[in-house]
């Protein structure tokens, strides 16, 4: 019964730690992620599901090699704020781009290159996962 117990609470926290990401993703765009979805801005659902991947990524490898939810839970933070610094190196490293602005504009290819970085970033930052 006690590993029941176990697996629901980590189901929990896996699940509110992965909405909690995508909400904490959604302040950095200064336009409403899913009012652009409900337009069908594939730019942005594209970049949606690289900041879900990223995230599904680190949680699956934080809770597969730790068994306590207080470290799940401090992996994935650092591996989030890895994941928050790698969408202002790719802002940085391409000064004549405005990201938000481009996926607000439709640019797949920006989209598509962004979901790249976040998953990218998601298996690095997992791999160094203890």
């Amino acid at each position: 019964m006690i590993v029941v117990v176990n697996l629901l609470v980590s189901i929990g926290v896996i699940v509110v730690l992965q909405l909690a990401g995508m909400f904490i993703f959604s302040w950095m765009t200064p336009f409403k992620d899913l009012e652009e979805l409900k337009k069908g801005n594939a730019a942005v659902g594209l970049a949606m599901g690289g900041k879900f991947l990223g995230t599904a990524i680190l949680l699956g490898i934080a809770s597969y090699t730790n068994h306590s939810i207080w470290y799940l839970m401090l992996w994935f933070a650092v591996g989030y704020a890895c994941l928050l610094l790698a969408y202002w190196v790719f802002e940085f490293a391409t000064p004549g781009l405005t990201i938000s602005k481009e996926l607000q504009q439709g640019n797949i290819a920006v989209g598509i290159l962004l979901a790249a970085v976040y998953v990218g970033t998601g298996f690095v930052v997992s791999s160094l996962i203890i």
